[in-house]
């Protein structure tokens, strides 16, 4: 079948080697975008089709990370179910990078994550809220006597964070980089929960989400506001600008990011489709998380640049 599709194409698709396909060449890279848009708009026939004909069925895949899946998510997620019940939804978790690379791929509707917004450049994308980091340790750690943290007294002792949160270039290595500390990361995983499980095994110092640190479920750990120390960060929701988006997908934006509607958002995928069209920036004044009006109400101690758990 490849044999006869390169000779239909009078093209070679595949690199071989021996008797077996070692990867696509240029103009098999270059076929393969052009089939993904080409099926990207089968499935927006389809649901343009659903649309217009009333049906209340579909489905919406979202990719975000893990802290966003178990501790920010679930009360907005319920809020969409009970909205949209015919609606299946799915939640694909990794990191910002893989997640912004799912919905590129066609694997994922939206993309909800946390980094800098190059990591969704060329998505479709709005922020949602603003966020702080907090430092987590075992009850008597030598930390939780100090009066005021600082970054050369975290670096003295072994760090538990996320995965590629000290890549360079990072807010997290930039922080230490810029004290003039060298951070000891000895561990790192996707999933905040790992991370507390080994700040509890004793292996070091964790620095996570604030709202991943649960007053109750965690009453064993320490967590410190670490507001101050790193920079704020922000997470977006995003989607390709040629996805067609349905009702339900419209009013998940709205239910994720309260400061848009409807008009905005067709707004932005007209700018994204039009290379001449003025650049207008998106919001840099958010509220952080525990003002968002559908998800602050379990985090009133998160974020705010005061707590001390």
């Amino acid at each position: 079948q490849i044999k006869m599709l390169e000779d239909e194409l009078n093209l070679q698709l595949f690199r071989r080697k021996g008797k077996s396909l070692s990867g696509l060449t240029e103009a098999g890279h270059e076929i393969v975008e052009r089939a993904r848009r080409i099926l990207s708009e089968v499935e927006n026939i389809k649901s343009l089709s659903s649309e217009l004909s009333g049906q209340e069925s579909g489905k919406l895949v979202v990719a975000t990370t893990h802290t966003q899946a178990r501790y920010v998510l679930p009360e907005l997620m319920d809020g969409f179910h009970k909205r949209f019940p015919g609606i299946s939804v799915q939640l694909h978790q990794g990191t910002s990078d893989q997640i912004a690379r799912q919905v590129q791929d066609h694997d994922a509707d939206f993309a909800i994550a946390s980094g800098q917004h190059d990591v969704f450049q060329d998505l479709v994308a709005f922020p949602i809220y603003h966020w702080e980091r907090s430092i987590i340790v075992q009850p008597g750690h030598p930390l939780a006597e100090v009066g005021k943290l600082t970054l050369a007294e975290i670096a003295r002792y072994p760090i538990i964070s996320y995965t590629h949160s000290f890549d360079e270039g990072s807010e997290l290595s930039e922080a230490f980089r810029e004290a003039g500390v060298e951070p000891n990361v000895v561990f790192t995983a996707e999933d905040p929960d790992v991370i507390k499980t080994y700040v509890r095994k004793g292996m070091g110092v964790g620095i996570i989400a604030c709202m991943a640190h649960d007053q109750g479920r965690d009453a064993d750990i320490l967590a410190f506001n670490a507001h101050g120390l790193f920079p704020s960060s922000t997470t977006w929701v995003g989607f390709r600008r040629d996805r067609f988006l349905r009702d339900y997908m419209y009013a998940f934006v709205e239910m994720v990011a309260p400061a848009v509607d409807r008009d905005r958002i067709d707004e932005a995928i007209e700018r994204a489709n039009d290379p001449n069209a003025p650049s207008k920036p998106l919001a840099s004044s958010l509220s952080p998380l525990n003002q968002h009006p559908r998800m602050g109400k379990p985090f009133s101690t998160c974020c705010n640049g005061g707590f001390n758990l």
